[in-house]
């Protein structure tokens, strides 16, 4: 397979972080010319990977917007391979739904003792920063922002276990129970989550009151 070159993979990089985005808007990401970037635009939507959009307005001439097509997003890591949702509806056939609660339930712990091995600082800043890091090579394609109060607000823009998890709930809560063993003396905060259709899992994690 041909590797994608630089400046296609941004542009797949930007529509999957700001879902939908006019010309100008794409522009602002970039330093070379209009008429390259929508060269390269253009390459992505005949390779079925972009979905351009014709949109009118009351006053003024209409314009295009561009956002991704299914195949652009699984061009993201993911782990979309049936098996895993096969076995796991396999085994809820054969031993009922308390056997896959304690499946999930074995996969949340390990998930939390890899982060915590992982994890060398108390540090509130340094332990967000780490886990986001971590979450990021896992492919959950992270975003993270500290605010006035100094809390961190962590985005997933990428969901690799997203066609699981929207079978099973369990993997969403589960994820916020890790969070919450983790940041033991933090409030943690789900507002947003990709299973649920929304674009992003959007999380918020308060700075802990000292006491």
């Amino acid at each position: 397979m041909k590797k994608r070159s630089q400046t296609k993979q941004k542009l797949l990089n930007i529509l999957k972080k700001d879902n939908e985005l006019k010309i100008e808007e794409i522009m602002a990401y970039f330093t070379i010319s209009e008429i390259a970037v929508r060269k390269h635009l253009h390459e992505l939507e005949q390779q079925g990977l972009i979905n351009v959009e014709k949109r009118k307005q009351q006053l003024g001439r209409p314009y295009h917007t561009y956002s991704l097509t299914k195949k652009g997003h699984d061009t993201f890591p993911n782990q979309y391979e049936k098996l895993p949702l096969e076995l796991l509806r396999d085994l809820e056939e054969l031993e009922g739904k308390q056997a896959v609660t304690k499946l999930l339930s074995k996969r949340m712990e390990r998930e939390r003792k890899d982060l915590e091995q992982k994890i060398h600082s108390n540090d509130f800043e340094e332990k967000v920063a780490t886990v986001a890091k971590i979450q990021d090579k896992k492919g959950y394609m992270v975003e993270l922002k500290k605010n006035e109060a100094g809390d961190y607000e962590m985005k997933h823009y990428n969901c690799p276990i997203a066609n699981i998890a929207s079978c099973y709930k369990q993997m969403c809560s589960n994820e916020k129970s890790i969070f919450e063993q983790i940041f033991s003396t933090s409030e943690v905060i789900s507002h947003s989550c990709i299973t649920n259709g929304d674009h992003c899992c959007k999380w918020t994690i308060k700075k802990p009151v000292k006491g």
